[in-house]
């Protein structure tokens, strides 16, 4: 059970946005909708798209602040809304259960391929939330969500017809960003986390494991990106790949003190590569 929280305060709108996970919320659901304008859908899907994903990403926000409530209070995560006493658990309770009713009502607008596509990633976030990241399949959410977020967007454009609308390479790129993903979100926090009992995936691989496999992965989905639709790479895939080659390579250093400040720059030319080579990718295969 979640205990009441401490000091009591009026609950502020910044609090709510903050227990959002506001940084990732805003990212997932920007390059949602901008691989559905790639994909082709018109103005009025798009807009669909968008609320949809943002529907779900606030519902596993506030999830994840509700469940983690105790946790977080237990090694005093100043950070987090519910530790401030700026908003109480049974509030972040009823308001993710209310977004995630709003994400399945809103996603079942696009269709029931679309809609249960897009769904999986809500699924997923949720369960991770519930148990899964205390285990070693704690990346497994963020591979079937953010493989099923790209196959979702271009199943909900116009003629789209679910799994075979989003060709494999769009699939297996979103699936490996998302393992990536998982591996640096959760770095920050590994200290903290193994002191309440939870090891996952990148507790078990440690700092420089995590590191090295999260720069190998966003380097597989450049690769992915690049060489997995038809015909030969164009001038801006071949750019993209010697640009992230020896990125992979300083990336891979996140996991040591001495190389963390120079790697992280690398993370971030990865991250912003594939996201740009994944939305050519949408532009792709409109259908």
């Amino acid at each position: 059970m979640v205990q009441a929280p401490g000091p009591k305060q009026g609950t502020s709108p910044r609090a709510l946005v903050a227990a959002t996970h506001a940084g990732p919320t805003v990212a997932v659901t920007v390059v949602a909708t901008l691989l559905a304008v790639a994909a082709g859908s018109p103005p009025g899907r798009v807009l669909l798209v968008a609320l949809a994903v943002l529907a779900g990403q606030v519902s596993i926000g506030w999830s994840n602040d509700w469940l983690d409530a105790d946790r977080d209070r237990a090694v005093a995560r100043a950070d987090k809304p519910v530790v401030q006493g700026a908003v109480a658990p049974g509030l972040l309770r009823s308001l993710a259960l209310g977004s995630a009713a709003t994400a399945v009502v809103l996603s079942l607008l696009l269709g029931v391929v679309p809609g249960l596509l897009l769904l999986v990633l809500v699924a997923s976030g949720w369960a991770y939330n519930a148990g899964l990241k205390r285990t070693a399949t704690s990346a497994l959410p963020y591979v079937t969500g953010f493989g099923a977020l790209p196959a979702g967007v271009v199943a909900a454009a116009p003629g789209g017809s679910g799994w075979v609308a989003a060709p494999w390479w769009l699939v297996t790129a979103g699936a490996a960003l998302g393992a990536a993903a998982h591996l640096a979100n959760v770095a920050p926090d590994l200290e903290d986390d193994l002191a309440t009992g939870v090891r996952g995936l990148p507790h078990r691989l440690g700092a420089r494991g995590s590191a090295v496999t999260g720069a190998v992965l966003l380097g597989a989905a450049t690769l992915v990106l690049v060489l997995g639709p038809e015909g030969p790479p164009s001038a801006t895939g071949w750019a993209g790949l010697a640009l992230a080659l020896p990125a992979v390579v300083v990336a891979a250093l996140a996991g040591t003190a001495r190389f963390r400040r120079s790697a992280f720059p690398a993370v971030l030319l990865l991250a912003v590569l594939d996201v740009v080579l994944l939305l050519a990718g949408g532009a792709a295969v409109r259908v």
